[in-house]
C-alpha cells in the first residue's frame, strides 16, 4: 500500500498539504467573488481557480510558476475562443476539434505537460455548455482568467512560504521508498517466497523509487540551499548513501538460499533487513513532523543470533565461491547498513557543519530540466509519431462523444461526456484500461454517495463542508488512488449542481449514463490508431544498453583511481536508472496490453533484472574495495581490475584490447584479504554479463532486429 493511504501518514504528506492548500484557495475565491459579485460571477472566477489548481503540482518554484502562467494563459485563450464560436455550431465543432488535437500534441514535452492537456480540454467542455454573445464571451474568458491569476498568486505565495516544508514532504517521500524497497529485500532471504518473483518485485520497486529521488533532487538540491535547508541537503545525500549499499547486497541470495536453506540464518538475515526498512521509514515519519529522528531501533538480539550462528560455522578458506565467506561478507554489509542508518538519523538532527557537496558543484546534471520549444511539438507533427496519432484518437474520440450526447433521450451535460473520454483516454493503453476501471467505479460510488447525502444533509453549511472536503479529496489522491479522486469530483459536480439548482432533478442518473457513455467510446477509440509498448521497446532497449557502457566506463575510472570524484559515477549511475526504470515501466505497460501485442515479457524481465544485478556488483565493488583497504596490492588489483573491463566490455558487445598484465607480487597478492572475494564478484560480473548480452539476442530477434542500433528519438518517446 502506498505510504500516503494509511491515515498515521496522509495528513503529513504533500498530497494532503497539496489537496488542502487547493480547496482553500478555489473555495476561498469562490465565495470572496461571491461576497462583492452575483453567482455566475462567483462560478466563472471559480472555474478558473479550479483549472489552475489542476497545474499546482510539487514543483520547484520557478518550474511551478512557469507551469501555471502556461496554464492561465493557455486556458484562458481557449475558454475565450471557444465561447467565442459557440453561436456557430459548425464553427464550435472545428474550434473543439482543433483544441482537443494541440491540447493532446502537448503531451510531448512529458508528463509534466499532461495536466496542462487535460486542463485544456476542460475548459474547452465547460465553454461550449451554452451559447454566448461575444460580449459575454469576452466577460467569461475575462473572469476565468481573473480566477486562475487569483489562484496562481495564492498559490505562489503559499508555496514560497512553505517551500522548506514541500521540501521535507518531497524527501520523506523518496525515504518511505526506500524503506519499501530495503523491505522487499528482506523478501528474498524468506524460502516460502519464490526468487525470481521477488526479483522482479525488487525492480518494479526500484524504477518508483528512481523517481522520487528525482523529485528530491529537483527541490532539495536546486539552488543555494538556505541554513534552515541544510539538514535537508545532509539527509539527501546520506539517503543516497544508504541505497548504494542496500544496493549492493542484491547479488548473493541465490548461493545464500541453496547453502543455508532450513537454518536459522536466512531468517536473521531477513529480519535484520526488516527492521532496517522498518529504521528507514521511522526517519521518513520524523521528517514529515519537522523533527529529527533517533536511531532507537534495537538491532542487537538479531545480531548477537547472527554473530552465535557465524561463529559455529567452519572456517572459510581462500576458495572465493565458499558459501560461508559469502555469507559474511553479507553480514558485514548490513552491518555497514545498520550503521549508515544511524548516520542518516544523525543527519537529520545536525544544524551545522559543512555541505556533503564540494563548493561550486555543477548539480545540472542531476536534475531535470524544463524545455519547451516550438521545434519539438513541429518535428512530431508527422504519422509515425505516437504524440500525434493520440492527438488525433482525442481528437475524435471527444467530437465523437459530444456529438453522441447530442441524441440521447435526455437533456445531456455533453461536456461530462467528452470529460470522461478526456480522463480515460491516455498516451498507452494500459493508462487507458486503468482509468476507465477507475473512473467508472468511482462515479458509480460517488453518485450512490451524493445520493444519500442530499437525502439526508439539507443544511447548506453542511453540505459546503462536504463539497470541501471532496474539493480537498480529488488532488489529494490523483497520483496515488485515482479512484478516490473519480469519487470525489462525481460528490463535488453533483454538489455544486444541488446547491445552485436545488430542483433539478436526474442529475445523478444523468451522471452515470454520461460517464458510461465516455467510457465506451474511450474503450473503443484506445484501438484506434493504437501506440503499443512493443513499438517502443527497440529504442528503449538500446537506451539501457547504451546507459549501461557509460555507467562501466564511470565505474571503471572510479574504481582504477582515474577519476577525482565519484560525480561522473553518479551521474552514470542516474542515467542507468532512469534507462532501466523507462524499460520496467514500459515492460508492465506492455503486460497490460492484448496478448497479441506482447513481445518477449520474460526476456525482457530477465533483461532488466540482470542489468540491475550489474549496477548491485558494481556497487559491491566499490565496497568491497573501501571494505579492504588495507595492504592492497594496488598495481594488482589494478591489472586484475582492468582485465575484468576489457572482458566485461567484450561480452556486453564493446570489445577493446585488453591491458597488458602487470607484474604482480604472489607474496603482496597473498597478504591482501580481499583477493578471495574481488575475484568471486568479478567471475559474477562476468557471468551477469553473458546473461544480458544473452537477453539481448533474444530480444533483437523477438523484435525483428538483425543488429543493435543507436536511436535518439527522445521527442517521440518522451511522454513514456
Amino acid at each position: 500500500m502506498h505510504y500516503a493511504l494509511a491515515p498515521r501518514t496522509l495528513f503529513f504528506s504533500h498530497y494532503f498539504y497539496t489537496g488542502l492548500r487547493i480547496a482553500t484557495g478555489v473555495v476561498g475565491l469562490t465565495f470572496l467573488t461571491y461576497a462583492v459579485a452575483d453567482l455566475p460571477t462567483a462560478m466563472a472566477v471559480a472555474m478558473g481557480a479550479l483549472c489552475t489548481s489542476l497545474m499546482d503540482l510539487p514543483s520547484p518554484l520557478r518550474h511551478k510558476f512557469n507551469e501555471m502562467l502556461a496554464g492561465v494563459l493557455t486556458c484562458s485563450l481557449v475558454a475565450l475562443l471557444v465561447s467565442l464560436s459557440s453561436p456557430v455550431q459548425w464553427l464550435l465543432r472545428t474550434v473543439i476539434v482543433l483544441v482537443s488535437f494541440l491540447a493532446s500534441m502537448m503531451t510531448v514535452y512529458g508528463r509534466k505537460a499532461m495536466p496542462l492537456q487535460f486542463v485544456a480540454l476542460f475548459v474547452m467542455m465547460l465553454s461550449s455548455d451554452a451559447a454566448a454573445t461575444p460580449l459575454q464571451a469576452l466577460r467569461h474568458a475575462a473572469l476565468f482568467f481573473a480566477g486562475g491569476a487569483g489562484y496562481m498568486t495564492y498559490a505562489m505565495v503559499v508555496v514560497w512560504r512553505l517551500r522548506r516544508r514541500l521540501k521535507q514532504q518531497v524527501l520523506a517521500e523518496a525515504l518511505y521508498e526506500l524503506a519499501a524497497y530495503t523491505g522487499i529485500k528482506a523478501g528474498c532471504y524468506d524460502m516460502a517466497i519464490p526468487l525470481p518473483a521477488q526479483m522482479e518485485k525488487l525492480v518494479r520497486q526500484q524504477s518508483v523509487l528512481a523517481e522520487r529521488q528525482q523529485a528530491s533532487r529537483d527541490l532539495v538540491l536546486r539552488g543555494k540551499p538556505r541554513d534552515d535547508e541544510a539538514v535537508l541537503v545532509r539527509v539527501h545525500y546520506a539517503m543516497f548513501d544508504l541505497y548504494e549499499l542496500v544496493l549492493s547486497t542484491h547479488t548473493d541470495y541465490a548461493l545464500l538460499r541453496q547453502h543455508f536453506a532450513g537454518g536459522p540464518v536466512l531468517p536473521l538475515l531477513g529480519d535484520l533487513i526488516g527492521k532496517a526498512a522498518r529504521d528507514i521509514e521511522s526517519a521518513a515519519y520524523a521528517m514529515t513532523r519537522d523533527r529529527p529522528s533517533h536511531a532507537d531501533t534495537d538491532y542487537r538480539p538479531e545480531l548477537a543470533a547472527l554473530e552465535t550462528a557465524l561463529r559455529a560455522l567452519p572456517p572459510a578458506d581462500s576458495d572465493e565461491v565458499n558459501p560461508q565467506a559469502v555469507l559474511r561478507a553479507t553480514s558485514n554489509k548490513i552491518r555497514d547498513m545498520i550503521a549508515m542508518i544511524a548516520r542518516l538519523h544523525a543527519a537529520s538532527g545536525t544544524d551545522g557543519g559543512t555541505l556533503p557537496m564540494a563548493p561550486g558543484s555543477d548539480l545540472t546534471p542531476f536534475l531535470t530540466q524544463q524545455r519547451y520549444n516550438l521545434g519539438t511539438l513541429v518535428a512530431n507533427l508527422r504519422w509515425t509519431s505516437p504524440t500525434f496519432r493520440f492527438a488525433l484518437r482525442v481528437a475524435m474520440a471527444i467530437s465523437v462523444g459530444l456529438l453522441s450526447s447530442e441524441w440521447l433521450p435526455y437533456t445531456s451535460h455533453g461536456y461530462w461526456t467528452a470529460l470522461t473520454i478526456a480522463v480515460i483516454l491516455k498516451p498507452t493503453f494500459s493508462m487507458t484500461r486503468q482509468r476507465r476501471t477507475d473512473r467508472l467505479v468511482g462515479t458509480l460510488i460517488g453518485c450512490v454517495l451524493t445520493a444519500l447525502i442530499l437525502r439526508f444533509v439539507h443544511s447548506p453549511a453542511a453540505l459546503i463542508g462536504v463539497l470541501f472536503v471532496a474539493t480537498a479529496a480529488g488532488p489529494t489522491f490523483l497520483s496515488i488512488k485515482y479512484r478516490y479522486t473519480a469519487i470525489a469530483a462525481s460528490v463535488q459536480a453533483l454538489l455544486l449542481i444541488g446547491l445552485t439548482v436545488p430542483h433539478f432533478a436526474g442529475a445523478i442518473e444523468q451522471r452515470l449514463l454520461d460517464t458510461l457513455l465516455g467510457a465506451l467510446i474511450a474503450s473503443f477509440f484506445s484501438y484506434v490508431l493504437p501506440n503499443w509498448e512493443h513499438q517502443h521497446l527497440p529504442e528503449l532497449v538500446d537506451a539501457v544498453t547504451g546507459a549501461n557502457r557509460g555507467y562501466i566506463d564511470a565505474a571503471e575510472d572510479l574504481l582504477l583511481g582515474r577519476a577525482a570524484d565519484d560525480a561522473r559515477y553518479r551521474i552514470q549511475r542516474k542515467r542507468f536508472m532512469d534507462a532501466l526504470a523507462n524499460l520496467s515501466a514500459a515492460l508492465g505497460r506492455m503486460l497490460d496490453e492484448p496478448a497479441a501485442q506482447q513481445r518477449a515479457p520474460a526476456e525482457l524481465n530477465r533483461f532488466t533484472v540482470q542489468n540491475y544485478l550489474l549496477m548491485a556488483h558494481m556497487a559491491a565493488l566499490r565496497l568491497l574495495l573501501q571494505r579492504y583497504a588495507d595492504n592492497l596490492p594496488h598495481a594488482e588489483v589494478e591489472a586484475t581490475l582492468g582485465h575484468a573491463f576489457a572482458r566485461l566490455r567484450g561480452t556486453l558487445g564493446a570489445a577493446q584490447a585488453e591491458p597488458a598484465p602487470l607484474p604482480g607480487s604472489t607474496v603482496r597478492i597473498a597478504a591482501w584479504a580481499g583477493w578471495a572475494p574481488l575475484r568471486r564478484r568479478l567471475r559474477l560480473l562476468q557471468q551477469d554479463a553473458a546473461q544480458v548480452a544473452l537477453c539481448h539476442g533474444v530480444i533483437d530477434a523477438a523484435l525483428g532486429r538483425t543488429m543493435h542500433r543507436s536511436t535518439s528519438k527522445t521527442a517521440d518517446a518522451g511522454w513514456n
